[in-house]
């Protein structure tokens, strides 16, 4: 039987892989992507990928060549490969709906976040930060693909036990912080979270994540003269890889 070569591409991660370990293939900064074959776009249909929502990072891992853990993949690095995925599948336009009118987004437009990379050490994931109100000084990583699962069963679990109380905020704040005043005991940290946490620290922290994590900016300023803002976010849904499926 006759060999046939699917194309690649060299997909340059926003982190510059400075974040992960040197024995991580992620260390280099750049991963290998194939271009979506018809197999792929059956996982788009798969029924159980759907039902459970892995729909997208099965077809991700599908489509990448090099030889990673998934998991390990920081969350701006994951969106930086699902855009890729849809550009080398789809194409670079994606129709968007503002107002009522269909505006075209060419997605290989779309930046990657200015961050200062003075703060980072290679291959050291955690950060420091004094809390403004309380003073405490904590140390925090940026989220993996791994920790957004577990922060999503651990949600998903609490919310049966009290289906009337949210707390995805705390949750979450429970697997970015590593240390609080060099505390690394991981039930004294959930203990400040649940107890001492102030919420103008908690915003505080969750803003300087935001400005230091490397990621995509997935946003886009609609052709409108009377739009007054920073951009609006591009909705990522199904159809995102498979614009004719009107999901």
């Amino acid at each position: 039987m006759a060999e046939f070569k699917i194309p690649t591409e060299i997909v340059t991660l926003p982190s510059k892989g400075l974040l992960y370990s040197k024995e991580s293939p992620l260390a280099k900064g750049e991963i290998e992507m194939k271009y979506m074959t018809a197999k792929e776009e059956d996982i788009l249909t798969n029924a159980n990928y759907l039902k459970n929502g892995t729909v997208i990072d099965k077809l991700l891992q599908a489509l990448i060549i090099t030889q990673i853990n998934y998991n390990d993949l920081l969350i701006g690095d994951k969106n930086a490969i699902l855009v890729a995925a849809r550009v080398l599948g789809y194409g670079k336009d994606y129709a968007v709906n503002y107002n009522g009118t269909e505006t075209i987004v060419d997605l290989t437009q779309l930046n990657e976040k200015t961050v200062d990379e003075s703060l980072f050490k290679a291959g050291v994931n955690e950060f420091t930060f004094t809390l403004p109100k309380s003073e405490n000084t904590v140390t925090f990583k940026l989220l993996t693909h791994g920790d957004e699962q577990k922060i999503d069963a651990e949600i998903k679990g609490l919310q049966k036990v009290n289906p009337n109380v949210s707390t995805d905020l705390t949750t979450r704040m429970k697997y970015i912080i590593t240390s609080i005043n060099g505390d690394r005991d991981q039930k004294n940290i959930r203990d400040f979270i649940d107890t001492y946490l102030l919420a103008p620290d908690a915003r505080a922290l969750r803003q300087y994540y935001n400005q230091i994590s490397p990621d995509i900016d997935m946003k886009y300023k609609p052709n409108d003269e009377n739009y007054v803002g920073e951009g609006i976010d591009i909705p990522i849904g199904l159809n995102f890889f498979w614009p004719d499926s009107g999901v």
